[in-house]
């Protein structure tokens, strides 16, 4: 026997995948294709940086912004000035009125009202028999004043059987006047007339 054997035929490389039918078969001098899931690997991996990058500037943009309106709406406080503080508008100093008493001017009002006043008739009428008085009035007051005097008209028991009033105008201090307080009403004879108020009213 001979010790020659033949070369064992070369062999053919075997494609991990069949070609897709109608497809050209591939060029021996192209270079060799990535497996299908390194490059899905990638891909997400270059969309994720991508998108992180694209959303770590948009916060940045935001906060630059925010940063801007809000420095722009904060007033810094004004300067300390030396000058003294003043109202927001001017105001008159407050002046104190001065004070002073009233001068106390002697009483003038003089004796009591009731003493002005005398009666110097007293009567009733001889057709009706209603009775009235007449008065003499004196301003013994220091200044003017002017007189309401009531009248009583009590009979012999001392019932008050009918009553009158007399009025004045100024009466100057010191002058005198005569007025007459008119009763209604029929009263008996022998009626007497008695002063019941006097009120001097000072002008």
């Amino acid at each position: 026997m001979s010790d020659y054997f033949p070369p064992p035929p070369p062999e053919q490389p075997q494609p991990e995948h069949p070609a897709p039918v109608g497809a050209s078969p591939p060029s021996p001098w192209a270079a060799p294709a990535a497996p299908p899931g390194k490059q899905r690997t990638g891909l997400i991996v270059t969309l994720a940086v991508g998108g992180g990058l694209v959303v770590a500037g948009v916060m940045v943009a935001l906060v630059h912004a925010l940063m801007d309106s809000v420095s722009d709406s904060i007033a810094l406080p004004p300067e300390r000035s030396d000058a003294p503080y003043s109202e927001p508008y001017d105001e008159e100093p407050y002046a104190e009125e001065p004070s002073y008493e009233e001068p106390v001017e002697p009483d003038a009002a003089g004796p009591p009202a009731e003493k002005d006043v005398t009666v110097t008739k007293c009567t009733r009428d001889s057709l009706i028999g209603w009775p009235h008085a007449d008065l003499r009035i004196v301003n013994r007051s220091g200044s003017p004043a002017a007189y309401i005097v009531s009248i009583t008209f009590v009979d012999a028991d001392g019932t008050v059987v009918s009553d009158g009033v007399a009025t004045t105008e100024e009466v100057a201090p010191g002058a005198s006047v005569e007025v007459r307080a008119q009763g209604s009403g029929e009263v008996a004879a022998g009626t007497e007339c008695r002063i019941a108020e006097v009120d001097r009213h000072a002008l």
